[in-house]
């Protein structure tokens, strides 16, 4: 079926091809009764305006860029279905551009992808403070997620320290005083928030020692780990996230050693996978959807001209499972 023109709707309803598209853009200085006449007709007909010509129109995309730094992450996958859901519902679309933990890359996509949306959203930047303060005007509307409160733009971040806090005590409870971290991504914000948590414990707690081990943010990372991790004598190990976690856990199981009978080991984010592997992992759970909702939320409100809500942090969730017990004797 041929779609229906512009013209034939305004032929019908007796108009101008301007008040047409002034009514079907929404624009309130259409007179009311002229203006519902317009789009009976567009209804009856079966017009709808074409997204191209309405996009030019309105000047806007009705499209947002997110900027994320691994797409292959099951975390951010859940932050970008969390936000690209609540986004379809307000009638946008997502732009998604992976930098590959690449930092140099970051201004340059964030720059690009920001001349053909509406805004940019910024998930776990790893440029330095100052590079993202210099850069966020430039891109505005933009927010940022995982990052600390910004003068520049709005931000959304769940509070890594105190669930790094948490788990730490957890390992003590179960007498563990010698802790290996498994440190990832070296840019990452929310990795300088661990360990900003570790030192605070380690000065707090004069039994506790907390050894870092250099490591990546994917399962290979966490299994390169495993002769380090065993040398370090650590009794417990707290990884950078969850595919870390279980990469160790896939390594060191393979050399005879008895999780969490030889070694307690705990993840971070709470990905899906982290409660069928065997044995089941603990985890802090990041309640990475929210955040995608949230920082939807925040960009809606600046494309709309609104003031959005102030910088809000979320709290990730403590879940205990069999893959941390009893320091060994």
């Amino acid at each position: 079926m041929p779609r229906v023109k512009i013209t034939e709707v305004a032929r019908e309803a007796g108009v101008s091809l301007s008040t047409v598209s002034r009514v079907m853009n929404g624009n309130p200085t259409v007179d009311p009764v002229l203006a519902e006449r317009v789009r009976e007709v567009a209804a009856r007909l079966g017009y709808t305006a074409n997204p191209l010509a309405r996009s030019l129109v309105l000047g806007r995309t009705q499209t947002v860029s997110v900027v994320i730094p691994d797409l292959a992450n099951p975390t951010f996958q859940a932050i970008l279905r969390g936000l690209s859901h609540a986004a379809a519902k307000d009638g946008y679309h997502v732009l998604i551009s992976d930098t590959e933990e690449q930092v140099h890359d970051e201004r340059e996509i964030a720059t690009t992808t920001r001349r053909r949306t509406d805004g940019v959203i910024l998930c776990a930047p790893r440029m330095p403070q100052q590079e993202l303060s210099a850069l966020l005007p430039g891109i505005a509307p933009a927010v940022v997620i995982n990052r600390p409160p910004l003068a520049e733009a709005p931000t959304v971040s769940a509070d890594y320290g105190i669930a790094i806090s948490e788990l730490i005590d957890h390992l003590r409870e179960l007498g563990h005083t010698r802790i290996a971290f498994l440190s990832g991504a070296v840019a990452s914000a929310s990795g300088e928030a661990r360990l900003r948590a570790i030192t605070a414990a380690t000065r707090a707690d004069a039994e506790l020692e907390v050894v870092e081990i250099p490591a990546g943010v994917d399962f290979d990372s966490g299994a390169a780990a495993g002769d380090a991790v065993l040398a370090s004598g650590a009794t417990a190990v707290l990884a950078f996230n969850d595919l870390v976690a279980m990469g160790l856990l896939s390594a060191v199981t393979a050399r005879g050693m008895r999780v969490p009978d030889d070694l307690s080991i705990a993840g971070f984010d709470g990905i899906p996978f982290a409660a069928y592997t065997t044995p089941p992992l603990t985890t802090a759970a990041v309640p990475a959807a929210e955040l995608g909702r949230s920082a939807w939320a925040a960009m809606h409100a600046l494309l709309s001209g609104e003031e959005p809500r102030a910088d809000e942090t979320f709290a990730p969730e403590v879940v205990i499972r069999e893959s941390t017990g009893p320091a060994r004797r």
